[in-house]
């Protein structure tokens, strides 16, 4: 299953952005990251079956067990593409929190959206991690 970041901004070069690669190069599933402007832009068409996940302050709040728990299903459910999407400063709107399979949040705080990135790459390479049996809380 591919794991594809879309988020709004540009990370440019930043500590977040050596924080991000740092996780992506690790995850060994085919993941895929997508900058689109603040506003506008085109996100690139799923592959499908997909399934898009929003994150949100709102969102449910999972264990990085229970997350990678959801990965492992939808992947063995035959799902090709788990689409992770970071809203710009004002976050999504109505018609796109109504549209996503899930609403995931990292805490009750609002997080600024670079370091929302960074945090979900950490995630997300946990979560392969997890899946793989790799010793992840030992490694960082």
């Amino acid at each position: 299953m591919r794991l594809h970041v879309i988020a709004r901004g540009k990370i440019a070069r930043s500590p977040e952005a050596e924080l991000v690669a740092r996780y992506m190069k690790r995850i060994t599933w085919p993941v895929v990251q997508t900058e689109l402007p603040d506003s506008g832009g085109v996100i690139p068409a799923p592959l499908t079956p997909a399934r898009e996940i929003l994150l949100d302050e709102r969102g449910k709040q999972v264990s990085s067990e229970d997350f990678a728990a959801l990965l492992g299903r939808w992947r063995d459910d035959g799902v090709r593409e788990a689409r992770f999407l970071i809203g710009a400063a004002d976050g999504h709107g109505d018609a796109a929190r109504n549209r996503a399979d899930l609403l995931l949040g990292f805490g009750p705080m609002t997080w600024p959206h670079l370091l929302v990135r960074a945090m979900l790459a950490e995630q997300l390479w946990r979560a392969t991690s997890i899946l793989a049996g790799h010793p992840y809380h030992r490694s960082g």
